[in-house]
């Protein structure tokens, strides 16, 4: 006993007002002590303390059979994080049965409300964020305690929708400034061989007087490639799009407990090559470099405009599923 108290003594007066203290403090069933620290957390927290700092509250009251308080601090965790769900191995049955109802009374209203904010993205042409918003509403969807309303209608028929809609935003996205970089991957180019062919040509040089603006100067039959150097999208509707020769994803290194949804950003050059490739949504970093590994091997018959190739820059949809399911 003396022991004990001496830790929650030490632990207290070293990190008084951290996270760290109360999850200690927790950890040695001073949950008095713990909500003490937790009440004196400064405000302008990050929402992953905040989520913390909410879970380890209901621990606290849980334990304290203070229920009713201990089910309002669960909610404030299930709204900020609608996906989080406290492993098995740091909470009690009790405390995860909490948990589990307490998600299964909200989801349904959270999925909801994350669908009607997609889709008012969607109608805005924001399809950046629609895509982000649609994709989070499936993972919810996917998750066991809300199966059994993802099973039955509103939310059954609103699967079917977000699926349509999170595809039509993902091909609707444009594509970055050429020279904006990306932070979340490096950009993954085919290194040249001589069994490949070359990745682009060079558009043909304009006269001097054409340059200067004497467009009389310039022959009649020089009119340059509108096409050569410039990137279509889907946004193009003159072009045919590219079809796919080889397209193969890696397998999921493991299992995920929900469904992951990520994109892969590729150019497809005039020879139906990847000539580069991107992550736009991660899944996780270990499978984003397989995935781009596997992308720089993927062929297409390329793009056209009135038969001609021209590089076409596409968003690929990348999910892994949980083992065993469809």
């Amino acid at each position: 006993m003396l022991t004990s108290l001496v830790f929650v003594m030490m632990v207290a007066g070293a990190e008084q007002d951290s996270l760290t203290a109360a999850r200690e403090l927790y950890a040695s069933a001073a949950y008095e002590d713990a909500l003490n620290v937790l009440a004196k957390l400064p405000e302008n927290r990050s929402a992953e303390e905040t989520r913390a700092a909410e879970q380890y509250r209901a621990f606290c009251l849980l334990a304290l059979g203070r229920t009713g308080e201990a089910e309002r601090a669960i909610e404030a965790v299930v709204q900020s994080a609608p996906t989080f769900r406290p492993s098995d191995s740091d909470i009690s049955p009790r405390m995860k049965a909490a948990f589990v109802d307490v998600r299964r009374r909200m989801l349904p209203s959270i999925i909801q409300a994350k669908y009607t904010n997609a889709k008012t993205a969607f109608d805005r042409r924001q399809f950046e964020a629609a895509a982000s918003g649609f994709a989070e509403v499936l993972t919810m969807m996917s998750d066991p305690d809300a199966a059994q309303a993802a099973a039955q209608p509103p939310l059954s028929d609103m699967r079917t929708l977000a699926v349509g809609f999170h595809d039509l935003s993902v091909n609707a996205m444009p594509p970055p400034p050429l020279a904006a970089a990306d932070v979340r991957a490096p950009v993954a180019t085919i290194p040249k061989s001589s069994t490949a062919p070359a990745a682009t040509s060079a558009a043909p040089p304009v006269p001097a007087a054409r340059a200067a603006g004497n467009s009389a100067a310039a022959p009649a039959a020089a009119v340059p490639n509108v096409t050569a150097g410039k990137i279509f999208s889907i946004l193009d509707s003159n072009v045919v799009p590219p079809f796919a020769i080889r397209q193969d994803l890696p397998k999921y290194p493991g299992d995920v407990p929900i469904p992951k949804v990520g994109q892969i950003e590729i150019l497809i050059n005039e020879a139906g090559y990847v000539e580069s490739a991107m992550i736009r949504v991660s899944v996780t970093a270990k499978y984003d470099e397989l995935a781009l590994n596997a992308a720089r091997e993927w062929r297409y018959k390329p793009a056209t405009i009135n038969g001609m190739p021209v590089k076409y820059r596409k968003v690929i949809s990348v999910t892994v599923k949980p083992f065993g399911r469809s």
